[in-house]
């Protein structure tokens, strides 16, 4: 597989700012939805890149995670609201699973503090949540919002986590856990149990699986420019030194692979400014003809200060080429 950078997809109206564009999901008709940082967090385009409309203004503390559901609702996880809510394409609230005013103990296990992703089941409908910045768990609801279970805590071993920044399922109802300051994605069955892990990736920060059950995994890098996570008030543990694993790149790319971990394509390289190039790329998602989105979070990488006067895309499109 080859991907080519579309430079200058999806303009914005005039003096509009994604900020940092933190999330980007397709719905079943390509339309482009980018949960961002900036005035309006919900951000709508075409195919085309055709600017459509926005909402959420007013609504969001802190734009984190969003996903689109099998029958086209939006999910917005908002770390700093402590929620993931549901709504219509329209903007308004169908569901709300979490407490917005009161975040649950610092690693306590219970649900939530500061979630970062969801991801619905396509077998059962059923929701699972990353959480996240502020504790090591995975939680399972039902369609409704009602709890069934949840499985994780701090560590380094089979079936913990430091930082499950995003979650994914595929067509056999496996779960995907973006262990992102572990450099590794750990697979569960439904039921929590622990399959297999990956340890080929380097901070992953997103992950999409396709219907055709290929995945698009956002790596972070660790690019030499890179502070320490600065992503809000995190947790002391989250204190990750800006050096790889032995044996990891560098590199922040996408890494496109299948359920058996053999790699398709890697995209990304060393100058971030260039582009099909990266910061931070912080949220992913593929159409259904292939093609792929990206979100990064170059503010809190330190991209923006470190760099001025040059400044990275934030936010990119990239064409899947035949052959």
């Amino acid at each position: 597989m080859q991907y080519r950078p579309v430079e200058g997809w999806g303009r914005l109206p005039e003096g509009w700012s994604f900020v940092e564009a933190t999330s980007v999901a397709v719905d079943a008709s390509d339309n482009v939805w980018v949960f961002n940082r900036g005035k309006h967090p919900v951000i709508v385009f075409g195919r085309d890149g055709k600017f459509l409309r926005s909402w959420g203004e007013g609504l969001i503390r802190r734009a984190h995670g969003i996903n689109v559901g099998p029958d086209g609702s939006i999910w917005l996880t908002d770390d700093l609201h402590h929620t993931i809510r549901q709504f219509t394409p329209e903007g308004k609230l169908l569901l709300t699973i979490g407490d917005p005013d009161k975040a649950s103990t610092l690693h306590g296990g219970k649900p939530f503090n500061r979630p970062t992703h969801s991801a619905i089941c396509p077998k059962t409908g059923d929701i699972y949540i990353s959480d996240g910045y502020g504790n090591s768990r995975v939680h399972k609801f039902d369609p409704k919002g009602r709890p069934l279970l949840s499985w994780g805590e701090p560590g380094t071993d089979p079936g913990c986590f430091n930082i499950p920044h995003n979650i994914a399922t595929d067509a056999a109802g496996l779960v995907y856990v973006a262990d992102r300051e572990n450099s590794r994605v750990q697979i569960f069955n439904p039921k929590g149990e622990y399959l297999r892990e990956w340890t080929f990736l380097n901070r992953p920060y997103d992950i999409f699986i396709d219907d055709q059950d290929m995945l698009h995994i956002a790596e972070g890098g660790f690019h030499n420019y890179m502070m320490k996570r600065s992503e809000g008030p995190l947790p002391a543990h989250d204190q990750t030194m800006i050096y790889p694993p032995c044996g990891h790149s560098p590199i922040a790319r996408v890494t496109v692979c299948d359920p058996d971990a053999n790699i398709y394509a890697q995209v990304g390289g060393e100058n971030p400014v260039l582009p099909g190039n990266f910061v931070a790329p912080h949220g992913i998602w593929a159409d259904k003809k292939g093609d792929f989105y990206v979100g990064e979070v170059i503010v809190n990488a330190g991209a923006v200060k470190r760099m001025a006067p040059l400044k990275p895309a934030g936010f990119q499109k990239f064409r899947r080429r035949a052959g």
